[in-house]
């Protein structure tokens, strides 16, 4: 009988992340995290390597930006003992919401958050897997701000500094922490 496969003690979260070429169309190096979430030992690495700044810090809330940042933020959140917010596409929420139009490589998108999700001077840990253009982090920043949260920080696993999001949310003066960087588009 074998036992538990063992990582190699030198193994990172970027070691876990896998690239597709050319999707979702040519000249794009897609970074899966799928292959991240997969593997018990890389999830938790990342997880837990999210986490780490912010120990003994108070959050309140952890929000999470559709899709992938519902997985870690959930994760996240947990590991906290404290509530999880989506932020969603929009008509994906049932309830009461403010919206928050933002700018893609190729037209516009819109995201929503529940109006009661957030109450004012709460703390909050805004989570993403991947941030480029900091289009969709943006978005979720300004609805944060509109319900009065005070955010602590925004973390994500994988930064595309080509892309300058990081530069737009420090613009916006948010802290920002990642995990990986990975060059190219």
């Amino acid at each position: 009988m074998k036992g538990p496969a063992v990582a190699p003690k030198d193994k990172t979260v970027k070691d876990y992340i896998r690239t597709i070429v050319d999707f979702p169309h040519e000249g794009i190096m897609f970074r899966d995290v799928t292959t991240l979430f997969a593997d018990p030992r890389g999830f938790r690495m990342a997880v837990d390597q999210m986490l780490h700044p912010y120990a003994g810090q108070r959050i309140d809330k952890v929000v999470g930006l559709e899709a992938r940042g519902f997985i870690l933020g959930g994760a996240i959140a947990h590991q906290l003992g404290t509530g999880f917010v989506p932020v969603r596409k929009k008509g994906k929420l049932p309830g009461k919401t403010i919206s928050e139009a933002y700018t893609l490589e190729y037209g516009e998108a819109i995201v929503e958050l529940h109006e009661d999700a957030i109450e004012p001077g709460e703390t909050i840990l805004l989570v993403d897997d991947l941030l480029a253009t900091g289009g969709t982090a943006e978005a979720g920043i300004k609805l944060i701000e509109r319900l009065g949260g005070k955010i602590l920080s925004c973390a994500f696993v994988i930064d595309l500094p080509e892309l300058g999001g990081r530069k737009k949310l420090e613009a916006m003066g948010m802290d920002v922490s990642v995990l990986c960087e990975f060059e190219g588009l």
